[in-house]
Parts: structure tokens; C-alpha cells; sequence
């Protein structure tokens, strides 16, 4: 930071800048655009349950419903959204052999979403954890061990058969050793050059994701078991710096913090890291706590909701994944 040399007050009076709204926003260092706000949706089969009890506000859409959806959100300016599957058990399976089906609940939507709108741009998930028995996020060997150069492989499969139907951008967010190389080598291979990867990199193991869990339908599959064993301890700092850097080495085009606001120092570290966009997720947990808070009259709803997203681009994001993104649209417009 540059040395503020200052000859003190009264010649230094900081109110100044501050005295009225104008000047204000005539120098206010971060900007909040539509631009910058990526909705993410959860889907289903039209014969599958819509509402989440987890997430007030929040549903899942059929296919029909989320085209409707779409057409409202471009409406408001959104440009971007991120696909969730709730997978009916029936086609889960130990190795989640589903995510690698061309007529999965993802690739139909896909196909349907991109007939219908030219203006719109779709990232997909790219983990297991919707789709396995087990609600992890890999595949589960004999010793009951994630094996991690298994799962990469289907990722791979999975990445590819998301861009054959449509995708845009894959996002891998596994936290699998070595999974953005193998999935960039893929879509080379398959002729998809043109699909960007925006890796989880710093992918914490937070208390924070349970209200998704519930959304995914991998909460009961999940159980009392942990992911510690492959994503982040959230006491480390410097391994989700390496992890982020190494992303960018495989050939990842952007990078994710996720959580968002409890971990706004790594994102300004990795924005001070590379290059590359820096995208955070403010998960299911940060958007229940600010309902509830809201709700029990303790913070000021679209003041609070405001606040949180500015302090995340003030952080270093680029681009925020969160479930408030279409009514922020609507104050912003």
C-alpha cells in the first residue's frame, strides 16, 4: 500500500469525501454489476419433489419451469447460470454411472435451454455427489477409500458429455487431485477446446453446504461421513493458495473460493496470486443465515444481502454464484 503522508487535521478531514452521496459514489473503489452475478438453479424430473425445506425461497424446476424461469432472469439482465441435479435414487449407483448418461436430467435441460435461448450462457457441476450412493463427491473403492485417479476419469467422461449437450463451462468441484488436467485433456481430444473450466480450487470443507446438501438430494446419502479427506481444512491458508495455483497450471480459465464471506482473505490472496477471474460461491449456508436474520428483524434484508456481495468483489471476485442473484438484479435495474 502506498504511505499516506499526512500533515493531520484539520488540513486531513476524511468526512469530506464522505459528506454527501454524490461524492460517494463519485469515488466508491467497487462496483456491483448483473455482470457479475451468476444465478445458480437446482433441477429435477417433473415427477420429483420442488420444494427444499432447507432453503426458504429456493425451489427445483422441471424443465418446462426453469425455461420459464430463464426467460424472466435475461429479462433482469442475468447472462449466466449454474445447473444442480437432484438425481432420483433409483439412478444413483456407486461409481454415479448416471452423470456419464447423454439422457440425464442435466443433458435434456441443457439441449432444451439451449434451443430455446442463443443468450445464454450455462455452467454445470462436475462432481459425483448428486449421483452416487455414497453422497461423495468420487468414487468409493473396495477399502472404502475415495479413489481419486478413478473418479477423475469419470469426471472427465462427465465433463465431456455436459459439453456435447450444450455446456459452456465446466466446473469441477470435487476437489479430485489432478481432475482439471485430465478434464482439459479430454475436451481437447473431443474437439471442445472452446469450453472453459472454472475449477473449485479452494474448495473448504465447511459446515456451511448442509442447506444444498438437502437441495441435491445427497444429505441422506452422505450421512454422518466427511469430505475432510479432499477438500480444504478451513484453518489453511496457504494450501488453498497452492491448490488455486495449481488449477491454473492444469489449465483451468477461472478459479472459485468457495465459501464466500467467511473467507474473504483467500480471496484476496489468490487475487493477489494470478492473473486469471477469480469466481466465490456464497453457499446455502451464508444465504440461510441472512434469511433468518432478516426474518427475526436483526439486519435490514436487501441492505445485508447488498453488503455481503459488495464486500465479496471488494475481496477480489470477479463473478458471484449466489441464490440472490435475481433479486439483486431487480434492485440493481
Amino acid at each position: 500500500m502506498t504511505y499516506f503522508k499526512s500533515k493531520g487535521f484539520p488540513y486531513h478531514r476524511g468526512r469530506r469525501l464522505r459528506n454527501n452521496s454524490y461524492t460517494r459514489e463519485m469515488i466508491s473503489e467497487t462496483s456491483l454489476s448483473v455482470n457479475d452475478l451468476i444465478m445458480p438453479y437446482f433441477i429435477r424430473d417433473h415427477n420429483e419433489d420442488f420444494e427444499i425445506l432447507g432453503m426458504d425461497g429456493v425451489k427445483r424446476y422441471d424443465e418446462k419451469e426453469l425455461v420459464e424461469e430463464i426467460a424472466r432472469i435475461l429479462d433482469l439482465g442475468i447472462k449466466s447460470i449454474s445447473i444442480f441435479p437432484k438425481i432420483p435414487d433409483s439412478k444413483k449407483s456407486p461409481d454415479g454411472s448416471e452423470s456419464i448418461n447423454e439422457n440425464n436430467i442435466v443433458c435434456k435441460t441443457l439441449r432444451k435451454l439451449k434451443k430455446r435461448f442463443d443468450n445464454l450462457q450455462v455452467i454445470c457441476d462436475v462432481a459425483l455427489d448428486a449421483y452416487t450412493t455414497s453422497g461423495h463427491d468420487g468414487i468409493i473403492d473396495k477399502n472404502g477409500v475415495i479413489n481419486n485417479d478413478m473418479t477423475i476419469e469419470r469426471l472427465s467422461e462427465m465433463s465431456v458429455n455436459f459439453a456435447k449437450n450444450g455446456c459452456d463451462i465446466v466446473a469441477p468441484s470435487d476437489m479430485m487431485d489432478g481432475r482439471v488436467k485430465s478434464i482439459r485433456e479430454s475436451l481437447e481430444k473431443n474437439r471442445f477446446s472452446n469450453t472453459c473450466i472454472l475449477s473449485y480450487s479452494s474448495k473448504f470443507c465447511s459446515n456451511l453446504y448442509l442447506p444444498f446438501r438437502e437441495a441435491l438430494g445427497s444429505k441422506d446419502n452422505l450421512g454422518n461421513s466427511s469430505k475432510s479427506s479432499y477438500q480444504i481444512d478451513f484453518r489453511n491458508r496457504n494450501e488453498a493458495i497452492k491448490e488455486s495455483l495449481e488449477d491454473i497450471h492444469e489449465g483451468a480459465d477461472i478459479v472459485m473460493v468457495k465459501p464466500a464471506g467467511y473467507y474473504l482473505d483467500i480471496i484476496r490472496d489468490i487475487r493477489n496470486s494470478c492473473l486469471i477471474p477469480i469466481a466465490a460461491y456464497q453457499v446455502s449456508g451464508e444465504y440461510m443465515m441472512i434469511k433468518k436474520a432478516s426474518e427475526n428483524n436483526i439486519v435490514d434484508y436487501k441492505e445485508f444481502v447488498l453488503e455481503s456481495l459488495y464486500c465479496i468483489k471488494r475481496a477480489g471476485a470477479d463473478i458471484i454464484f449466489s441464490y440472490f442473484s435475481k433479486e439483486v438484479a431487480e434492485w440493481l435495474s
